[in-house]
């Protein structure tokens, strides 16, 4: 009798502990929504897109950033290690433009993966130019929509404002604040 119902009872258990153990999963899985995307998508057309690109451009400060503000950027720069600078994006693939500081002054490149391999989009061995350059250039005219700023300036709409410098950024930097 005791071979019959031993058998019985453990199979009972393990078929508890196992439905227990699924049902639990099931119901995690059930109220827990999709993981990807992490935010709604959108099935906008090209001429929406147009538009709200438009819109995000023309909430774009003009404001320069002024002689000062470059200088202490310049002052912030020089304090930066040889290879480092203002790198406000660490992640993987495209991460926006740096300043990087190089033993012949700062350079504007491309991050790739929080480092600059990309050749320099510009470059700066004084002060002076770099304050000139700098002291001129706006929200706007870093996003690369200004086409009279030639060193920022693109026609390609997903380079245009994608993780571009920006004046709080460059604020950021100055202070000394982690970016």
């Amino acid at each position: 009798m005791a071979g019959i119902i031993i058998p019985i009872v453990c199979f009972a258990i393990i078929a508890y502990v196992v439905g227990t153990i699924s049902w639990s999963i099931w119901r995690q899985r059930k109220n827990r929504g999709a993981d990807w995307p992490p935010y709604p998508l959108i099935n906008a057309s090209e001429d929406e897109m147009d538009s709200r690109a438009a819109e995000l451009r023309d909430r774009l400060s003009r404001k320069p950033l002024g002689a000062e503000r470059a200088r202490q950027l310049w002052d912030q720069l020089q304090q930066a290690k040889i290879g480092e600078g203002l790198i406000h994006q660490f992640h993987r693939d495209f991460c926006g433009h740096g300043l990087i500081r190089t033993d012949a002054g700062i350079i504007l490149c491309d991050i790739q993966d929080g480092h600059f391999p990309d050749a320099a989009i510009a470059t700066w061995a004084t002060k002076e130019e770099f304050i000139a350059f700098f002291s001129r250039q706006s929200d706007f005219t870093m996003s690369g929509w200004a086409p009279d700023e030639p060193v920022f300036f693109t026609e390609d709409s997903w380079y245009r404002n994608n993780q571009r410098l920006t004046t709080a950024i460059i604020d950021r930097f100055r202070r000394g604040m982690n970016i």
